[in-house]
């Protein structure tokens, strides 16, 4: 029931992933409504069921209300279907606050993980890139960064295949001196890591396919993805006016459509489906308010992926694992930082 135009769009992208993947699909919510548009739609042979709601989430709600006072609401249900084993995801176009605020309530996070993260999938000159985290987590400890990339890796390897990605720690300079007390200190525990981390990289570097995973705050993150959003469509309205201004223009665009349409295609959020909340104990894909049938069935076929990829019980391998490795990485940088100051003070430095 989530979305700008709902349940249309999510209705009819979930009838073609249905078809497309031959997967089956719990379509969450008013069961009336959705029976309604279900029924301009060929089912035959498809698995496609209803599990009816009576309440849904307001997009300017607050997270807490669907906690306190709409447990009978689509997101919650839906996501009590992936707690009941019903269901292998949630995927929601709805108020994205609630629909992570419940995958934290009732999934709750995977052991280990400090801070569940939403990633995104950018276009990149080589292909794609992860970034992460786009807007769950505002500020940030060394260590929950950390843990970003860990996820982020898992997702790059097995969702978009690629092999030993290249992890990026999003920052003011390429130096390992640039930035702020948090990004330093992450970048000390990352280059310690036993990832493939390539070190600092600005914004300029985001879409040009140096890293495959690019980790950053929430804060930091949810900023860049707006920018990236408001960029693509002023260019499109300023490629647009440009072209119908002269003859010229006009006729050249008959000659470019093709490549004007790959183009469109490549950056089309609706190509990548949703963003997926790593971290938490099941698969939780937050799509956009204003997902077309396309971009909903995407995002089924990323969580589809997500889960035959057993996407988070290798995050949870690699948590258990990483946090060992952290310890010891911080007793060694306690250690190094003593050693430091004493020789800092001490009379014979020189």
């Amino acid at each position: 029931m989530g979305g700008d135009s709902a349940p249309g769009p999510i209705v009819e992208g979930a009838v073609l992933a249905a078809r497309e993947y031959g997967i089956g699909i719990l379509l969450v919510g008013d069961s009336a409504v959705i029976q309604k548009d279900l029924g301009r739609h060929d089912l035959s042979g498809l698995d496609v069921s209803i599990v009816h709601a009576a309440q849904k989430v307001e997009m300017e709600e607050a997270p807490s209300v669907v906690i306190r006072r709409k447990r009978d609401s689509s997101i919650w249900v839906a996501t009590e279907q992936v707690k009941k084993g019903d269901a292998v995801a949630v995927i929601s176009a709805g108020n994205s606050g609630a629909t992570m605020a419940t995958a934290l309530f009732i999934l709750g996070p995977l052991q280990g993980v400090e801070r569940p993260a939403i990633a995104t999938v950018l276009p990149t000159l080589t292909g794609s890139a992860v970034l992460l985290d786009v807007g769950a987590n505002v500020d940030c400890k060394p260590l929950h960064l950390f843990q970003f990339a860990t996820m982020g890796h898992e997702y790059a390897e097995w969702v978009l295949q690629k092999t030993q990605p290249k992890i990026g720690l999003l920052s003011i300079g390429e130096e390992d001196t640039k930035g702020n007390e948090v990004t330093k200190e992450a970048f000390k525990i990352l280059k310690a890591s036993p990832l493939n981390f390539i070190g600092n990289v600005e914004g300029r570097d985001v879409y040009s396919g140096t890293a495959d995973v690019i980790v950053c705050d929430g804060f930091i993150g949810n900023i860049a993805l707006k920018i990236s959003e408001g960029l693509e469509d002023t260019l499109g309205k300023l490629l647009k006016r440009e072209i119908a201004a002269t003859l010229g223009g006009k006729l050249g665009y008959l000659f470019l459509r093709p490549a004007f349409q790959r183009f469109r295609q490549r950056v089309d959020y609706a190509e990548y489906g949703g963003a997926p909340l790593l971290g938490v104990n099941g698969i939780s894909i937050i799509c956009h308010g204003r997902s077309s049938a396309k971009a909903i069935k995407n995002a089924i076929r990323v969580a589809k992926t997500q889960a035959e990829g057993q996407v988070n019980e290798r995050i949870q391998k690699d948590i258990e694992t990483s946090m060992a490795l952290y310890k010891d990485i911080e007793t060694s940088m306690a250690l190094y930082n003593k050693v430091h100051e004493e020789y800092l003070h001490s009379p014979k430095r020189d």
